[in-house]
């Protein structure tokens, strides 16, 4: 996996500690609760383009969960997996396919299937799904029709109105079209640095905001309600890296950070520059508490949380 993949960057504990064989030879109860629930959605940066190969595993997948829990089901894949040996077999002169013609025929017999297991369904999918590709698909047959297609009389539909302010998608994206055309304001250039907006840079962002259309004055009035243009538009430019960690240079004052507490900050950073602001009730939650479980509370001495409360707000 990427480690400065957005998505990955919160769970890179679990990450780097599964990239290890040592993780895998035991595992414990707590180890595949984690896989699952941390790792097992992650975006992967292997790339696999071999779509019958990966059609193929899905199959093979199948009839391992239907076998485990005894479904009707298995029956169907069961017989899906012989007939794509059976095709497989039809290419015996071709090496590749040839070197495995053992599996492929022992596959289509009735001994192979009886008292079969998850792990021998598994040396199936890893010996042959590089060899699906080989198969050729079935032309498909020609459907004809012969229908007149007639259109009725035309009946007006009066549709309910739709206030503006509804649809939160579009109004972002009309937002983020105006931070494209005006990213050297220099206004923006401070909300990106995370410096102190004057009333005068306040007043010309809410012109520019009602001049370009962006939106309207009640919908200025709901983004001062719920903190602010700046903050709205913090949340889609994010804050500059450099800014991020900037703020966080003096935090050593109190002391070095070990490995643990550079890491809850580099996570701090992280979401602030990816999300441009960041309430400090988040450092009691997920992802922060999978560094400690009490979150910060577990990592720092309390004039070091007060200290980076301060300067995250």
């Amino acid at each position: 996996m990427n480690l400065d993949n957005f998505m990955v960057r919160p769970k890179r504990r679990h990450v780097e500690k599964f990239q290890t064989r040592g993780a895998w030879e035991p595992m414990s109860a707590e180890d595949r609760d984690a896989l699952g629930a941390e790792v097992a959605g992650l975006p992967s940066a292997y790339r696999d383009d071999d779509l019958a190969a990966k059609q193929f595993d899905l199959l093979v997948l199948k009839a391992q969960v239907t076998l485990l829990r005894g479904e009707a089901a298995f029956a169907k894949a069961q017989k899906a997996i012989r007939v794509i040996a059976s095709n497989l077999e039809g290419l015996g002169n071709i090496p590749v396919v040839a070197k495995r013609m053992e599996l492929i025929l022992e596959i289509q017999t009735d001994e192979f299937w009886t008292d079969v297991m998850p792990e021998m369904l598994e040396t199936v999918r890893r010996e042959l799904r590089g060899l699906l590709q080989l198969i050729e698909a079935k032309a498909r047959k020609v459907v004809y029709t012969d229908f007149e297609d007639e259109i009725g009389e035309a009946v007006g539909v009066e549709l309910e109105a739709v206030g503006p302010g509804l649809d939160k998608g579009r109004f972002k994206q009309k937002a983020r079209r105006f931070l494209e055309g005006h990213k050297d304001h220099i206004a923006l250039q401070k909300l990106r640095r995370a410096e102190q907006l004057t009333p005068t840079d306040v007043e010309e962002l809410e012109r520019i905001f009602l001049t370009q259309g962006v939106g309207d004055a009640a919908k200025l009035d709901e983004l001062r309600q719920e903190g602010g243009l700046g903050v709205f538009l913090r949340s889609l430019v994010g804050l500059d890296r450099a800014a991020a960690k900037a703020a966080f240079s003096g935090l050593d004052g109190l002391g070095a950070l070990n490995a643990r507490q550079s890491e809850f900050v580099d996570l701090v950073i992280d979401h602030l520059t990816e999300q441009g602001s960041l309430s400090p009730e988040r450092f009691y939650e997920s992802p922060f508490t999978d560094i400690d479980a009490r979150g910060i509370a577990g990592l720092f001495a309390p004039a070091q949380i007060r200290q980076i409360v301060q300067i995250v707000e």
